[in-house]
């Protein structure tokens, strides 16, 4: 999922595919390697009561590397092309630092549920990267008019491959740390919602244009995958499983015709792969969704052995039903926080450093001898007869 799912689905930029691929797979190899030490240090400050000590690998901590990665690339798609390697691996790092900070106050200090990470993933990861490309000061104002923000024919088809790829991995990714007895459930409601996020967001896009929109095909369909995790333990109902990815697909296609371009006109942000469509809204329906069904469908849960492994502060007594609701709404609400002020920090940050980039969207000064760089027109003979001579030029 994050080497080629994000990794292809990023490469819809005609001229910066190689940028999105290649930047993409060496970033998540850093912010891997980079997001377990950090999440294991921010668990033993705030859950540890023993000294520091060693971070012991296992494939747990390979898991929360590779979460900690995806969270990473989500920031990327709103930098993408705006930005470049060094710029890039001075966000990331950074963004390694705050997220491994908010992963531990959510799970072990507001012990709240969100076992596909639709806030401490996704939410995160956008909001992020949002703050981030909004503080990116020498190339905001430039990118708000550069007509190679966008995909060509070739390379949309190329990217449809990361979102098949998402789309079939979605429900293994948010019952990767499930326990065996609640796998099942979240797996069933992962792949219902992500489905009917297909179906929904095909439907809006149809509705507002008359015709499908591949922006939205690309992306929007996904948003099922991300409005569920937080809920995708606690769903006991095939139907509202259905009905929830449906309302994430809906809103996410409404935020790719609708809603981006208002916040560049309005406000001068611009998001290169609409991670605020995708990622950042359904991730926070799907924190306000996780609570709403703690507070409500987790006492209509038959499985109490699974009742007692999601909400554990429930289980021993410590909380109700409707206060761990309110702990995940705290937890939503600080991962916002957190996320917005500390990527607006690392904008700043970056904005600072590495060569400013002449060539926004583009491969031309990343890549040696990158043949994106060279343009092909079709000349015709001097007959006017079907055939034309291929010709290259810079």
């Amino acid at each position: 999922m994050i080497y080629i799912g994000f990794g292809f689905l990023m490469v819809f930029l005609k001229t910066g595919s190689w940028t999105a691929v290649g930047f993409n797979y060496m970033l998540a190899a850093w912010a891997f390697q980079w997001g377990i030490l950090c999440v294991g240090f921010w668990i033993q400050i705030i859950h540890s009561e023993e000294p520091l000590g060693k971070i012991h690998l296992d494939v747990h901590s390979l898991i929360l590397g590779d979460f900690a990665a995806g969270s990473a690339m989500i920031c990327f798609g709103a930098i993408l092309g705006k930005a470049d390697l060094f710029q890039c691996f001075i966000i990331v790092t950074i963004q390694m630092v705050f997220y491994g900070l908010n992963n531990a106050i959510s799970e072990n200090i507001y012990h709240a549920v969100d076992l596909g990470g639709s806030m401490i993933i996704h939410a995160f990861g956008a909001y992020f990267g949002l703050a981030s490309t909004f503080f990116l000061h020498s190339k905001k104002a430039i990118a708000q008019h550069d007509k190679k923000c966008g995909g060509g024919y070739i390379s949309q088809t190329v990217a449809m491959a990361g979102t098949i790829f998402l789309f079939l991995f979605w429900p293994s990714f948010n019952a990767a740390l499930s326990p065996a007895i609640s796998q099942q459930r979240v797996v069933v409601n992962t792949a219902l919602s992500i489905s009917a996020s297909v179906i929904g967001a095909c439907a809006c896009a149809r509705l507002m244009h008359s015709v499908l929109d591949m922006e939205v095909v690309l992306n929007a369909t996904l948003a099922g995958g991300v409005i569920i995790g937080a809920a995708s333990d606690v769903v006991v109902k095939p139907g509202v499983a259905i009905v929830i990815g449906g309302i994430g697909g809906m809103i996410s296609a409404a935020g790719f015709v609708l809603l981006s371009s208002k916040l560049r006109e309005k406000i001068g942000l611009h998001d290169t792969c609409g991670v605020h469509n995708l990622h950042g809204i359904p991730g926070f329906a799907g924190g306000l969704i996780g609570a709403v069904c703690s507070a409500l469908g987790g006492p209509n849960m038959a499985n109490k052995a699974a009742i007692n492994l999601i909400f554990k502060k429930v289980a021993a007594g410590d909380r109700t039903f409707r206060e761990q609701a309110g702990f995940q709404l705290a937890s939503l609400f600080t991962t916002v926080g957190i996320a917005v002020l500390s990527g607006a920090f690392a904008g700043w940050v970056a904005s600072h450093f590495g060569r400013p980039t002449k060539h926004l969207f583009s491969d031309k000064e990343n890549w040696y001898e990158c043949p994106a760089n060279d343009t092909y027109v079709m000349k015709p003979d001097e007959n006017k007869t079907a055939h034309s001579d291929l010709v290259k030029t810079h």
